[in-house]
């Protein structure tokens, strides 16, 4: 299968974003050693996909929600099928279908991005300056192609990678020492960003009991990163550049996407799934509406109790000093007749 419309619509983007940026005043020339217009096409590629993929990312974590909210009972298909590990798989995906739950829907986005990944990797990888620019290939123009093969982070090329030779790092005019610095300090960012994401997650909505589950996360978790320790040597500055700017637009994301849907907490006595903390105080918050009584309040067992009788000054029924005293039993005598 050809993937030649990826590369098309990847560089698409990133010309469009790049005309942007240079219409508006951007310099494409070197400011600190950095073409600028095209770092920041990288960086809106990214705004770009991922606004596309919002939607996806919503429906992620709502499944995940459900996920969660099904744990009590995938825990006890775990107890009465242990042992019996295909009987234990088909009645979880029976249960998944019921609830109509996906345990691959928290994946979908990041399978999604791959294909972005790779038109990107795949277009930088062709900035050569000894190969001469074939106008026809993904619409890039020659003014445009001989701009993108010159432009350099911190005078390091986003064509260059830390495993590059000598040679070619000779060929666009680079220090073999600066890039592996600039490819070393972003590799060591996309690592720690990596995991960051996924321990975002996983600290939000817990471990899961499904053992599929778990793997999953134990994958993303310690897996992922540590493959970017050795696969990050080949990967140009400008990928890692779209890598680290797509992980630090998740961690912004899933902060507010976890705040809208917070976790639900599982009732240990009934097992069933109910409001987070969160969603507990905000529905036992007063109202906007609601006007203090006129009544003053009293506090039994944390509940708030109206106390219908007014407040009495102790004070106010205390006898003055020299008064004499008042039998409120004793009657005053009867006046006689005259």
């Amino acid at each position: 299968m050809s993937l030649d419309w990826i590369y098309w619509a990847i560089s698409w983007i990133l010309l469009r974003w790049h005309s942007l940026w240079e219409t508006i005043g951007v310099p494409d020339g070197t400011v600190l050693g950095t073409n600028w217009a095209w770092i920041l096409s990288i960086v809106f590629l990214v705004v770009t996909v991922r606004v596309i993929l919002f939607p996806i990312f919503v429906r992620q974590i709502k499944s995940q929600r459900a996920m969660q909210a099904l744990q009590p009972q995938v825990k006890a298909l775990q107890e009465k099928h242990k042992g019996d590990r295909e009987t234990l798989q088909k009645e979880m995906m029976e249960l998944y279908r019921k609830e109509k739950a996906n345990p691959l829907m928290g994946c979908l986005p990041m399978f999604l991005q791959i294909p972005v990944f790779l038109g990107l990797f795949h277009v930088l990888r062709r900035l050569d300056p000894v190969q001469s620019l074939n106008t026809t290939i993904y619409g890039w123009s020659q003014a445009q192609w001989d701009s993108a093969v010159h432009a350099k982070l911190f005078t390091a090329p986003i064509a260059g990678q830390f495993g590059s030779s000598t040679t070619e790092l000779e060929q666009m005019g680079a220090n073999g020492t600066t890039v592996k610095i600039i490819a070393a300090i972003l590799v060591a960012i996309m690592i720690v960003t990596t995991y960051l994401t996924s321990r975002q997650m996983i600290l939000k909505t817990g471990w899961a009991e499904d053992p599929q589950q778990r793997m999953i996360q134990r994958l993303m978790l310690y897996g992922i990163p540590a493959s970017l320790l050795i696969s990050g040597a080949i990967f140009p500055i400008g990928v890692i550049i779209y890598w680290v700017t797509n992980n630090l637009f998740t961690l912004g994301q899933q902060q507010w996407v976890l705040r809208k849907y917070p976790p639900p907490v599982i009732n240990n006595k009934s097992g069933k799934a109910v409001p987070g903390p969160a969603a507990a105080r905000k529905a036992a918050a007063p109202q906007p509406q609601d006007k203090p009584s006129r009544f003053s309040r009293s506090k039994t067992n944390g509940a708030a109790v109206q106390d219908t009788k007014p407040a009495v000054d102790g004070k106010a029924l205390a006898p003055k000093p020299g008064a004499k005293p008042v039998n409120p039993k004793k009657r005053k005598p009867a006046k006689r007749q005259g």
